[in-house]
C-alpha cells in the first residue's frame, strides 16, 4: 500500500507543479480516462490479438491508470478496498462452478 501512496503522490506532484488540478473535476477526469482507454484500444485496431507495440501499450496503460488513480484520490477512495469489494461482488455473480472457462455474462449463466 505504501508503494501505491508514493505513486499517487508522484502523480499529484506532477499535476500540481503544472497547476492542472483546476481542470481535474470528476467529469473531466472520467472523460479523460475514457479517451485514454480508447487510445489503448486503438493499439489493437485491425490487428491480430497480440500484435501491438509494447512501448505504446505501456504509455497508454499508464495514462489510463493515472487518470483512474486521480479520480479515486479526488474522492478519497481506497484503491485496495474498492478493488477487493468488486472482486467479492464478481465472485458472487460468477461462481466458479458455473463460470469456470465460460465467457457468458452472469445473468445468462
Amino acid at each position: 500500500m505504501e508503494n501505491m501512496t508514493t505513486l499517487i503522490n508522484e502523480i499529484i506532484k506532477f499535476r500540481n507543479e503544472r497547476d492542472w488540478e483546476q481542470f481535474h473535476n470528476s467529469k473531466d477526469l472520467a472523460v479523460a480516462l475514457s479517451v485514454e482507454a480508447s487510445e489503448l484500444l486503438e493499439l489493437f485496431l485491425w490487428k491480430e490479438n497480440e500484435d501491438f507495440n509494447i512501448d505504446k501499450l505501456k504509455e497508454e496503460l499508464a495514462d489510463v491508470l493515472m487518470y483512474a488513480l486521480l479520480l479515486a484520490n479526488k474522492h478519497d477512495l481506497d484503491i485496495h478496498e474498492i478493488i477487493l469489494d468488486k472482486i467479492r461482488k464478481n465472485a458472487e455473480k460468477y461462481p466458479v462452478d458455473k463460470s469456470r472457462g465460460n465467457a457468458t455474462k452472469y445473468n445468462e449463466l
